[in-house]
C-alpha cells in the first residue's frame, strides 16, 4: 500500500483498531522497546472526555472537512456514529489538499462510492486502541479486508506511509488519531498482481485455459498460493503442455483450485492452522517448518502479496491433488 497519488488515489478516513491488529513486536521488532516508547512521547497526545461520536467530533474538530465529506459521500456516516468502537487514524484536510488536483471531486460523485467506501473501509476496524497500543503493533487487518502496516521510523508512527501527528481524541464510540497524508489499498485483482510480477506466466496460462480468469479477478476474497515458473518446470517435461489442452480442462481446473482458499488467510494465520479447505472441495495440509509454511509438499517463499481480492502466497511446487 502507497500514499495516494492517482485518480483512483483518492479519499482515505485512516480508521485502525486494536481488535484485529495482526501482531505485536518481539524484543527484535523495530517498534518495541525504547524506540517505541519514544515514538508514543513524541506524537502529540490529545485526549479529553469524549463528548461526541466519531462524526460528531470530526465536524467539530473544524479540521476533517474534507474526510467528512468523504464519509458521508460513502454511506459511512451511520456506521461511524453508531455503537462501535472504532479508532480512526483521520487525514486533516491539509492532507486531503496533497493530493492531485481534481482526485477528492471525481471520488466524491455518486458513480464512484464503492471505490470511495472501499478506500475508507481500507482503515477501518471494530476496536479501539489508543496510542500506547498502536506502537507495539505490526500491522491492522481493515473491514475492507487488507492490512495497513504499522511501523516506528526515527521515532515516528507511520501508518503506511502516513505520519501519526496527533493521538487519543477521544469520542463516544472510540477514538480518532491524526495522520498528514491519505492513505489506500492495493486496487488490483489477483490475477493482475500475479501477471505484473512476471514470474507468474504459466500460472497465467493455466488460469486462462482453466477458465477462471473471471473469478479470480471477481471480489472473492481469495487465498491463492501461487506457484511461480520455476516450480511448473519442475513438473516432468510435457505436462503442462498437455494440461493446457482443451481436453484437459477439468483436470486443470482441479489442480488450479487446490492452490486457491476461499477467503484471506495471511500467514500469521496459516502458522496456527493444521489444515484448510480449497475451492475444489479438497483438503490442503499446513505445518510449520525451518521457518517458513509448508503447504502439501509446497514452501511458501513469498508470503502476504496483498490485492484487491485477496492475498497470495508464493510456493515453490505445484500442488497436484489425489
Amino acid at each position: 500500500m502507497k500514499t495516494a497519488t492517482g485518480i483512483a488515489i483518492g479519499m482515505s478516513v485512516g480508521l485502525i483498531a486494536a481488535a484485529s491488529y495482526a501482531g505485536t513486536c518481539g524484543s527484535s521488532k523495530s517498534a518495541c522497546g525504547s524506540e517505541a516508547s519514544s515514538a508514543q512521547g513524541q506524537m502529540i497526545n490529545a485526549s479529553f472526555q469524549a463528548k461526541g461520536n466519531i462524526v460528531e467530533t470530526a465536524v467539530g474538530a473544524g479540521s476533517f472537512k474534507t474526510l467528512v465529506a468523504a464519509v458521508k459521500a460513502a454511506g459511512l456516516a451511520d456506521v461511524l456514529s453508531g455503537k462501535g468502537p472504532f479508532t480512526v487514524f483521520a487525514p486533516t484536510d491539509e492532507a486531503f489538499a496533497k493530493l492531485p488536483k481534481g482526485t477528492v471531486e471525481t471520488l466524491l460523485k455518486p458513480e464512484n462510492k464503492e471505490v470511495l467506501k472501499s478506500i475508507l473501509l481500507f482503515h477501518v476496524v471494530e476496536g479501539e486502541v489508543p496510542a500506547g497500543k498502536v506502537v507495539k503493533m505490526e500491522s491492522a487487518t481493515t473491514l475492507n479486508g487488507q492490512r495497513a502496516s504499522i511501523k516506528v521510523k526515527g521515532g515516528e508512527v507511520m501508518l503506511d506511509e502516513a505520519k501519526v501527528v496527533k493521538t487519543d481524541i477521544a469520542c463516544t464510540n472510540g477514538v480518532i488519531h491524526v495522520i498528514d497524508s491519505v492513505i489506500m489499498p492495493e486496487t488490483r485483482d489477483i490475477l493482475t498482481v500475479a501477471s505484473e510480477a512476471g514470474s507468474f506466466n504459466t500460472l497465467a496460462a493455466a488460469i486462462n485455459a482453466a477458465g477462471l480468469t473471471e473469478v479470480l479477478q471477481g471480489d472473492g476474497p481469495f487465498t491463492v498460493f501461487a506457484p511461480t515458473d520455476t516450480a511448473f518446470a519442475k513438473l516432468r517435461p510435457g505436462t503442462v503442455e498437455s494440461l493446457l489442452k482443451p481436453e484437459n480442462r477439468e483436470k486443470l481446473r482441479s489442480i488450479l483450485l487446490a492452490h486457491v482458499v476461499p477467503g484471506r488467510v495471511f500467514a500469521d494465520q496459516a502458522w496456527k492452522m493444521d489444515s484448510a479447505e480449497t475451492a475444489g472441495g479438497a483438503t490442503l495440509s499446513l505445518r510449520a517448518a525451518a521457518g517458513t509454511i509448508i503447504v502439501d509438499n509446497a514452501a511458501v517463499t513469498i508470503p502476504d502479496i496483498e490485492a484487491r481480492n485477496g492475498v497470495i502466497h508464493v510456493i515453490d511446487t505445484v500442488i497436484v491433488p489425489e
